[in-house]
């Protein structure tokens, strides 16, 4: 009997083997796919709405203010509309502008350097110490100039070699008269001479350009002429020794004069901030102006003729006569020093020529937000290349004064809302203000603004762009 073992075949065993490998990766890689087509069925489902979700991360995040602005970016956004036309426009103030005072950095003017003269104090501090009245009134302007510049470290340099402009701070609107009250500029010209003796015995700058970068301050009716009456401030015209120099003046007109035959800066006279503000203060709490046209000063029934010409060219005997009395129209000659108060109640007030072209008025009525009728042919109004006052402003003519009403009126009916909204704009009101320490935007940030369109005057510049 023969035993038959049969022994497994090695072939079957392989493809046995190999089918369960085969069965394991085939599976693996099944698993694999469902994965995959999971992912793919999930996105294919949700991707609108994970679009939808970064999307709006995006804009939340965006909405959050960030340090990204450059200083050039700060100072365009810190201007109104009523500024240069180069600038942005926009009818409404930034949130900035209205909360907080926007304190003066120093990129508009980086690399520009103004060096104060240090004087005896018989040039400025004696003036003060003997009135404090120096400090406040209308021509106050050359100390306000002088104390900003002092407390400004990005513009003021202590080294004089590396200037490019030389401020002299001179009052010579602090010699008031005992009869009227009014400054007394005969002093003037001799006080200013010998100050220019004090500074070019002392330094080299003065001689070097003639006076080219020198800064002088003249807050009077006709600027550095220095006289309160025109025929008499023309007669004796700029002194001589000034005329090379920059004079930062109050007067201003747009036809050649004898007395702005020198360069200069035509800028606002001088309103103390703290008297705007307690005015705004006290208007009344609804904003209402229950004054249609406003005017208190001077007036005469009948001017005499001074010097071979008549008070205000007769324009304010003129208005006097034609609308004292009428409704509508509050006009007084009498002084009350609580006028402001009257300022802010009022819808148009009347800026006529006195002597000169220019009134405190002006600055006046504009910061107190009522519009400025100018009545002065050819006046240079303070900062025109920047300050748009067409805006902000109207001018009748010297001749027109008897249609006065009608103007007003014309202009009532058409364009005063968007007057009166362009006078509550942040900026403008700062432009026309002097600040101590400065402010950004304010009249001294203005002046610095002129002065940095003069640099070719520059000693120093013209040494560094030779080289």
């Amino acid at each position: 009997m023969s035993l038959d073992i049969k022994r497994p075949s090695i072939n079957k065993t392989k493809k046995k083997t190999g089918f369960i490998v085969k069965m394991q990766l085939n599976n693996n890689r099944s698993g694999h796919n469902n994965k995959r087509n999971l992912f793919f069925i999930f996105f294919r489902n949700y991707y609108k709405w994970l679009l939808w979700l970064f999307l709006s991360l995006y804009f939340f995040t965006s909405y959050f203010p960030g340090d990204q602005s450059s200083p050039s970016t700060t100072t365009t956004t810190t201007t109104t509309s009523l500024l240069s036309n180069h600038q942005t426009s926009s009818s409404l103030p930034s949130r900035a502008l209205i909360e907080s005072p926007a304190i003066l950095k120093p990129s508009p003017f980086t690399g520009m350097k103004i060096y104060v003269y240090d004087l005896p104090a018989r040039f400025n501090a004696d003036w003060v110490t003997a009135s404090d009245r120096c400090v406040s009134h209308l021509f106050a302007a050359e100390v306000a100039i002088h104390r900003a510049l002092l407390s400004d470290s990005s513009v003021r340099t202590l080294d004089p070699e590396e200037a490019d402009f030389f401020f002299v701070p001179v009052y010579v609107s602090c010699n008031f008269s005992t009869p009227n009250g009014f400054p007394s500029l005969s002093h003037a010209r001799s006080l200013i001479s010998s100050a220019v003796d004090f500074i070019s015995e002392r330094y080299t700058f003065w001689n070097r350009t003639r006076g080219s970068d020198h800064v002088f301050v003249a807050s009077h009716d006709f600027g550095a002429c220095f006289h309160a009456m025109e025929d008499m401030a023309i007669e004796e015209g700029i002194p001589e020794f000034m005329k090379n120099s920059i004079i930062l003046q109050t007067f201003g007109v747009k036809y050649k004069h004898p007395c702005q035959e020198a360069e200069h800066v035509v800028i606002p006279p001088y309103i103390p901030p703290e008297s705007v503000q307690k005015a705004l203060d006290r208007a009344p709490a609804n904003g209402r102006r229950d004054i249609w046209a406003f005017f208190r000063g001077k007036m005469e029934v009948n001017p005499k003729n001074i010097s071979g010409r008549f008070y205000s060219k007769g324009v304010r005997t003129a208005i006097l006569k034609k609308y004292g009395g009428r409704r509508r129209f509050h006009l007084n000659r009498h002084r009350f020093a609580g006028y402001r108060s009257e300022i802010v109640r009022s819808v148009f007030c009347l800026c006529p020529l006195g002597w000169a072209p220019w009134s405190p008025r002006l600055v006046e009525s504009a910061v107190l937000g009522c519009v400025p009728v100018v009545i002065a042919d050819g006046i240079q109004l303070p900062f025109s290349e920047t300050v748009r006052w067409s805006e902000i402003s109207l001018t009748v003519a010297e001749r027109d004064v008897k249609n006065l009403r009608k103007i007003l009126e014309r202009v009532a009916a058409t364009n005063l809302s968007a007057m009166q909204r362009n006078l509550r704009e942040p900026a403008f009101k700062r432009a026309l203000l002097y600040n101590v320490p400065m402010m950004e935007g304010d009249a001294t940030w203005h002046i610095l603004e002129a002065l940095r369109r003069k640099l070719h005057r520059s000693y120093r510049m013209s040494r560094v762009s030779g080289e």
